[in-house]
């Protein structure tokens, strides 16, 4: 390599590396064509390797979809959907460092076709269009209100796939429930015993902290994040890593009665 060269692509190495550096601290670590983003994380190489082990899951050839990225953070999984071949890629946070992330991460890569925009989940109507897979991921747990923004997604933004993670805790079983559940045992005044089985969906509140972050609120056991998705409209199609889904669109259940719950929706469109 000639030094002209040599010292070009050291100037670069060493601008991007300032750049990285003046945005941090990154949840992403990002491989910027050599430059990681987040090299020390206390994750290893994350999300890198859990995404290795749910890759499979996800459609491989993405050509000519549309993404939504939802909580995209430094936009790993925008960047990821775009190598699938995503025509069209959104990611939206509430974090202004993160969208800044994530722009500087994509530019970086070359990648075009990706919009990112400072957006609450609880505010996804006023995209007004849906789209072909929307990322859900690692945001559950921090909202005061999950079911409400399931409830959002399914109504105004997915027009036919989700990919969904969110924090576990409890029990991994996955047990059946009556479809209709009674005050008590037939023929006493005993609570069922399923309410304290494992494999019952559980959504645990987190009043304090967990791993030292206040805003992780709560955490369910696996039946309960599938009940939650079907609650919301939505089929489990696949799971990976114990706590990764990708779901189908589905009816809704109860949708002949109303709207399941009652929120403003800011613009957009409805099903």
């Amino acid at each position: 390599m000639p030094v002209a060269e040599r010292s070009n692509d050291q100037t670069q190495h060493h601008s991007l590396s300032d750049s990285i550096a003046a945005l941090a601290p990154w949840f992403h670590n990002i491989d910027l064509n050599g430059v990681e983003t987040a090299p020390d994380h206390f994750l290893g190489n994350y999300p890198a390797d859990k995404f290795a082990r749910f890759a499979s899951i996800v459609p491989a050839d993405l050509t000519g979809k549309s993404v939504l990225d939802i909580g995209c953070n430094a936009g790993f999984y925008s960047v990821e959907m775009k190598r699938r071949g995503a025509e069209r890629v959104v990611g939206v946070d509430s974090d202004d460092r993160y969208l800044a992330q994530a722009r500087l991460a994509t530019g970086a890569l070359g990648f075009t076709g990706v919009e990112f925009r400072n957006m609450s989940v609880y505010d996804v109507a006023a995209l007004g269009e849906k789209f072909d897979l929307v990322i859900f991921m690692g945001v559950l747990y921090h909202l005061r209100h999950p079911l409400l923004a399931l409830d959002l997604i399914r109504e105004h933004v997915a027009r036919d796939a989700m990919l969904f993670q969110t924090l576990q805790q409890g029990s991994s079983d996955v047990a059946e429930v009556p479809e209709d559940h009674p005050f008590f045992e037939p023929g006493t005044y005993r609570q069922p015993a399923y309410f304290d089985a494992p494999g019952y969906p559980k959504m645990h509140f987190i009043e304090q902290k967990f791993a030292g972050d206040w805003t992780n609120w709560w955490a369910p056991n696996a039946a309960g994040s599938q009940a939650m998705l079907r609650a919301a409209g939505f089929s489990v199609a696949a799971q990976a890593d114990g706590d990764v889904y990708f779901c189908r669109v589905a009816p809704v259940p109860f949708e002949q009665f109303g709207p399941a719950a009652v929120y403003p929706a800011k613009g957009g469109i409805s099903s």
